[in-house]
């Protein structure tokens, strides 16, 4: 049971404090429940609509934005690649979905939600598509086959058609290589997940291991026995992270790279469970930099994605086609940062 308490210090930090009790009061729940559900607590028996909205809360105070909701005068279709409630496992889509639902609402725009396996579905009186996540070829042809308007987020089918709004992993890659390298470590390790697109044989590696695995071999210090790979989750993040400290002990690498911060999550309770001082003995910096990282004890190193400027963008781009008729198709990588906290020196 994983029951390390990452906001143990909340009583004694104002800032987080106040933070906490504002998502309890919106939500109408404990602080207590704020806490544990933030910190993934595996153990409390909570629903997940509950969850969801503790979630959604974090991030509504987060970016302090609001819409005002209008009359529509465009009818998309919003596909997203996962729902609701697997949004659980990584808010990083859940902030993107608000992007896209908060712009839209600014802008006039109707949508109508649909699952990507929804295609059959999606109504033939659209103006267009937004297409959240990664797709098949087989889900992208059935997507242009229903209109000539797309725009897909955290994706690139690489086509002249179609709109993208991406994230250029590989320099998030280079960010967060080069701040350890200059911080002269020699051993890092990666943890991560693998790409699961529908349809497919078996699991697809992703992005981020491939730029590590590249630039770590250009740098010369490339060690495949530190790359460990699961899924996405807190569990597999903290399963990772105990499977890497009972395979190299004592030669544990000084610094990993964690695909997402959910899974640092995971890692660092499995290194507080092995009495390893993060960040004396192990750095950890994540990738997303979530609402809830600052909150974490320690705070996360992470490296920020502007997860609902993306979805803000992918509104704007379809207004463009819409409006203006451009017909150039247009990919946008949105810029990053990497915000150093108490997980890494």
């Amino acid at each position: 049971m994983l029951t390390y308490p990452l906001f143990k210090h909340e009583l004694k930090r104002g800032k987080i404090m106040a933070t906490i009790k504002d998502i309890a009061d919106k939500v109408g729940v404990s602080i207590a429940t704020v806490s544990r559900v933030l910190n993934y607590d595996l153990s409390l028996s909570v629903g997940d609509d509950t969850k969801k909205r503790i979630f959604e809360v974090a991030e509504e105070l987060s970016y302090q934005k609001r819409a005002q909701k209008k009359k529509a005068s465009w009818r998309v279709a919003f596909v997203n690649w996962i729902n609701e409630e697997e949004e659980l496992n990584d808010i990083y889509y859940m902030s993107i979905r608000h992007g896209v639902e908060s712009r839209a609402e600014k802008k006039k725009m109707e949508l109508l939600k649909y699952l990507r396996d929804d295609s059959d579905q999606i109504a033939s009186d659209i103006d267009g598509i937004i297409a959240v996540g990664r797709f098949n070829d087989e889900q992208i042809i059935k997507l242009k086959n229903l209109s000539t308007n797309i725009v897909f987020v955290d994706s690139d089918p690489e086509d002249d058609k179609c709109d993208a709004v991406c994230v250029n992993f590989e320099r998030v890659t280079k960010q967060v290589l080069d701040y350890f390298i200059s911080k002269e470590h020699k051993k890092i390790g990666y943890i991560g997940g693998y790409e699961n697109l529908r349809n497919t044989i078996s699991p697809i590696q992703e992005i981020r291991e491939n730029y590590f695995r590249s630039y770590m071999k250009e740098k010369k210090l490339l060690d495949v026995s530190y790359i460990y790979i699961n899924n996405f989750t807190v569990n597999d993040g903290y399963q990772l992270m105990k499977k890497a400290i009972k395979d190299h002990k004592e030669d544990l690498p000084t610094a990993f790279y964690v695909a997402s911060d959910p899974l640092a999550i995971g890692c660092l309770r499995a290194l507080h469970e092995a009495n390893i001082q993060v960040p004396e003995r192990v750095s950890i910096i994540g990738v997303n930099d979530i609402s809830i990282s600052k909150y974490m004890y320690p705070p996360l190193s992470s490296v920020k994605i502007e997860t609902e400027v993306m979805g803000e963008t992918a509104v704007d781009l379809m207004i463009e086609r819409l409006s203006d008729e451009r017909r150039v198709a247009k990919v946008v990588h949105i810029a990053t940062r990497l915000m150093t906290r108490e997980t890494t020196k």
